[in-house]
């Protein structure tokens, strides 16, 4: 089968990729790497500033490869916004593809209009990206996600969701919130994470080392601000057992090597469902402390692993999370490590990932 993926998030249309490749399929990524993060790809398709020199070069590039994508069995798109145009000029971009290829699949897998539909009611979920403790949050990523996707994001959104074959959803989030406008087009896939090379070795003896990932635009909104400040209020406590790693706005390959050196990982406060991030470090072997609901593994099936430190999204909850589970209990490091390769291995692994895929595709 002849595969076009376009678009990244966090390395998912990469990885996917490899799945699909090593079952013996031809598959093509065209993307900008997620920006800088600079994930590989086939094609690169980056627009390297709003400048206009380099966004009449963008187009260019758009425009002389469009052609060539074109003879696929199957094109998946990581995000109605597959570009890095307004929404209005990127949907001739979808109707060429549409025209030009076989079916065509949308992928959900963060912020979109159903996600931002749903997250605006305050009842969805017991707190997420604009709830918190019943009081809606009000910062400018959340103002700016409201505007853009009831907006023209939104009307792109509900074209190519209302004309594409099927979409996939890769969080417990999506699927909840796409579930009610979607319900017979809507399927559950988990994201597929490669094994890793290598792995973390265990504190022995401290201090752990928790690592922690910044956006420097984005904390507020994935509550890594609050996730800082308990780990700096731990480490005024406990100043010999444990050390901070802060990786902030590096490269993917950089922030492997800090992570690679690390412990523990915290990410992301007010998310159901461990994501891509959590998942490359669990795959490695660190415990992860974050968001990881019962609702997230039900949907899993999943009853006996559970690696993951859930905490609250109180500054509090992480502190004492961090504080009785892991500084109070080092050896436990080394189970929940064990746990969360075993988890990735049982859940996420790509082989079995594109299986997943190509049976949706082919349905």
């Amino acid at each position: 089968m002849k595969v076009l993926l376009v678009g990244e998030y966090s390395n998912v249309h990469w990885t996917l990729a490899e799945g699909l490749r090593a079952l013996g399929h031809q598959v093509t990524v065209v993307s900008d790497g997620d920006r800088w993060k600079g994930y590989p790809r086939d094609i690169d398709l980056r627009r390297r500033s709003l400048g206009t020199i380099d966004s009449l070069h963008y187009l260019w590039d758009i425009r002389r490869t469009w052609p060539r994508l074109k003879g696929y069995d199957v094109v998946q798109l990581i995000n109605p916004v597959f570009l890095d145009l307004r929404p209005e000029r990127i949907r001739p971009y979808y109707q060429k593809l549409r025209k030009q290829n076989g079916r065509m699949f949308l992928g959900s897998f963060g912020i979109d209009k159903p996600w931002v539909q749903e997250g605006l009611k305050p009842d969805t979920f017991r707190y997420s990206d604009f709830y918190l403790m019943g009081q809606r949050r009000n910062n400018a990523f959340t103002r700016e996600m409201e505007e853009n996707w009831l907006g023209a994001k939104g009307d792109l959104f509900d074209y190519i969701a209302y004309d594409c074959d099927a979409i996939i959803a890769g969080l417990y989030e999506n699927y909840h919130c796409c579930q009610p406008r979607y319900t017979g087009k809507l399927h559950f896939i988990p994201f597929p994470i490669a094994p890793a090379q290598s792995r973390t070795t265990p504190p022995s003896p401290p201090p752990i080392k928790f690592f922690i990932g910044i956006q420097r635009s984005r904390s507020e909104y994935k509550g890594t601000d609050i996730m800082l400040r308990a780990l700096e209020r731990l480490k005024r406590r406990y100043p010999d057992r444990m050390e901070i790693v802060r990786a902030e706005n590096v490269p993917f390959a950089q922030y492997q090597q800090m992570m690679q050196t690390s412990h523990v990982m915290l990410d992301q406060l007010y998310s159901y469902t461990p994501a891509m991030n959590a998942l490359e470090a669990m795959v490695r072997g660190l415990v992860v402390v974050g968001g990881a609901e019962p609702e997230h593994y039900q949907l899993l099936g999943e009853t006996d692993l559970r690696p993951v430190i859930n905490v609250e999204p109180t500054e509090k909850d992480v502190v004492q999370q961090i504080e009785s589970r892991l500084l109070a209990h080092p050896e436990t490091i080394c189970r929940l490590s064990e746990e969360s390769i075993q988890y990735v291995h049982k859940h996420h692994d790509p082989i079995h990932i594109a299986q997943q895929y190509i049976q949706v595709w082919h349905s």
